[in-house]
């Protein structure tokens, strides 16, 4: 803990908060209220298993709890700080993570609904390659993965992946360059990022 004020980033923290006052549960309650849904979102989404990201988001909360002295708001937000947190459990999953996307890409695409024609015909090559871009994600090496993953599914700027990792601002660019040269090499010069745009929406 460094004493300075947290400068926070979601409507619970948008006033300097001292950073003792973290210690107070009554204010780490405000925290927990204020994140628990994307942090377990963002789980989710890696590990498409349900009570896997509930317990990951959970896990998270009850590490940042125990670790809130080592908060240094100078190093990051609250924010980056619990996606660090909760990256890091996944990381613990990974063969959760790594089944799921293996799983997707023998499975392709789900077919449409009926009555959808316009929405699939504007997602068509999102669709066709979702597949081929599970594949080619669960074979990207762990740290490119989760800069990769951070960005597209969190929607982190490059300074809170940094922060999140506790990597440097220059890595973050670099593994997620390495990371689309990769994905637009296993998916034959398709954009990987509009595919998991399109999967984001």
């Amino acid at each position: 803990m460094t004493g300075e004020p947290l400068n926070g980033d979601s409507p619970v923290l948008e006033k300097p908060v001292p950073a003792p006052s973290l210690h107070d549960p009554e204010r780490f309650a405000e925290i927990f209220d204020g994140h628990f849904a994307e942090i377990h979102r963002y789980a989710a989404r890696r590990l498409e298993d349900r009570d896997a990201a509930y317990d990951v988001a959970s896990q998270t909360f009850l590490e940042a709890f125990r670790g809130r002295h080592r908060f240094d708001g100078s190093r990051g937000t609250v924010r980056s700080w619990l996606y660090g947190i909760a990256t890091n459990l996944i990381g613990k999953h990974r063969r959760t993570e790594q089944r799921a996307l293996r799983a997707r890409a023998r499975l392709g695409a789900a077919p449409p609904a009926e009555g959808h024609a316009d929405r699939v015909n504007a997602r068509v090559s999102a669709q066709g390659l979702r597949g081929a871009l599970a594949g080619a994600i669960a074979a990207l090496p762990d740290g490119e993965r989760d800069v990769l993953l951070l960005v597209a599914l969190a929607d982190l700027s490059h300074e809170e992946v940094a922060a999140a990792l506790a990597i440097p601002y220059g890595t973050v660019g670099s593994r997620l360059s390495r990371a689309r040269k990769r994905l637009r090499k296993a998916l034959g010069g398709t954009n990987p990022m509009l595919d998991l745009e399109e999967d984001d929406g």
